[in-house]
């Protein structure tokens, strides 16, 4: 893949495929990590006399303009980490796009609206899509592909559009796909693969890819019951995918047989109902039980502190660990230490760590910890997992040479 050190940008139109997906409260930014992890990207661009073009998604609107999911916000928060203004364009191929481009002089930054306004962007037929990437190739000269957390998707603006431009890979993606080497080829070893977030079935592909690659595979999050279950006790009403078991019993027969030691809960705090994130409303009926003994009509929202010391001694002596998805409902006070101590065990240890974005991301900003201390915190979870099932990501092999 080139690098944008490979390419003559003075004074040429650079479309950044940027992922600027960040949480919204309104209009106010919750969490600007994404943005902040482009902008180096953009700055050296800006500092070679580029004149840039900044475009992402954000949400999932149906193809039409929906206000809720406007960029306007980001192109606030970008100008300011930045230190410089940047032009927002309010359509994405319309007149305002075309208008906002072409006053850019060297060394400018613009923001298009939202991709997804457009139903070409997501579209499945190939020619709807062409159609929307040739219009948006009409306002560049040259492509830099640095929205990591797209790359998984075959969009116009991450698949179709390379092949209509000169394009490079941008820094953050170029340093993505390092760290996701480091965890594929000649890793060090111990290997440490902490999975959490809700569904089984939504982390099956990257399991069936880790038995045999991974040392230790710790299992929390709302994933976990489905393990319980399997190993043959009650959840009462915690999350449970009943079809998911004879697969989960099946990885467990599989990981004892390749010397893959699968690491379940010992204990699980719980709760008669969801907590309120938004208020953080005290919780009156909290416990911690053992994992056998969850009372009926119980929810698990959490490791409990047994399972969060296991995990802690679990990853203390590797060498390399992953980290996708949360413990537990950690937006909640009540529920955040399972994953406040995974993110705690990976500081306290010697290994390269690497956060693998989407809430576990989210959850080590919210829960305070310097993101500088982690090896490595991915933009995209999504794209991360499939690259670590093996997949071939569309948006990555649409940037090789």
């Amino acid at each position: 893949m080139k690098t944008i050190e490979d390419l003559e940008v003075s004074g040429k139109r650079v479309f950044v495929r940027a992922d600027l997906n960040v949480p919204l409260s309104g209009d106010t930014i919750t969490d600007d990590g994404r943005i902040r992890a482009v902008a180096p990207t953009i700055a050296k661009l800006v500092e070679r006399g580029a004149r840039v073009v900044v475009a992402s998604h954000l949400g999932r609107p149906k193809g039409e303009p929906d206000p809720k999911f406007s960029l306007a916000p980001v192109a606030v928060r970008l100008g300011e980490i930045l230190g410089r203004p940047v032009a927002f364009a309010t359509d994405t191929v319309g007149d305002s796009a075309k208008a906002t481009v072409a006053a850019l002089g060297d060394g400018e930054v613009t923001l298009l609206e939202n991709l997804r306004f457009n139903a070409g962007e997501t579209s499945k037929d190939d020619a709807e899509r062409g159609a929307f990437a040739d219009a948006l190739a009409a306002l560049a000269d040259v492509y830099v592909g640095d929205g990591f957390g797209a790359v998984h998707r075959k969009h116009a603006s991450v698949y179709d559009l390379p092949a209509r431009l000169p394009h490079a890979v941008g820094d953050l993606i170029a340093t993505e796909v390092g760290v996701l080497k480091r965890l594929t080829e000649d890793v060090a070893r111990p290997y440490v693969v902490v999975l959490g977030g809700s569904k089984v079935s939504d982390k099956v592909g990257v399991i069936e890819n880790l038995l045999g690659k991974a040392d230790r595979i710790l299992i929390g999050g709302g994933m976990m019951y489905t393990f319980i279950a399997a190993q043959g006790h009650g959840v009462g009403a915690s999350l449970l995918q009943e079809d998911q078991i004879p697969v989960v019993q099946d990885y467990l027969k599989r990981g004892a047989e390749q010397g893959v030691e699968f690491v379940v809960p010992l204990d699980t705090a719980v709760s008669g109902s969801f907590p309120d994130v938004k208020t953080g409303a005290p919780v009156a009926d909290y416990a911690v039980v053992d994992v056998d003994a969850i009372p009926d009509g119980a929810l698990g929202l959490d490791i409990g502190p047994k399972t969060a010391q296991l995990f802690a001694e679990k990853i203390a002596d590797a060498k390399t660990v992953f980290w996708n998805g949360p413990m537990g409902v950690f937006e909640h006070p009540a529920f955040a230490d399972g994953t406040r101590a995974v993110a705690q065990a990976l500081l306290d240890s010697d290994a390269f760590t690497v956060v693998g974005g989407g809430d576990s991301a989210a959850a080590v900003r919210t829960l305070g910890f310097d993101e500088t201390k982690f090896g490595h915190i991915s933009t995209g979870g999504g794209a991360s997992l499939e690259y670590l099932e093996g997949k071939t990501l569309p948006g990555l092999a649409a940037l090789e040479d």
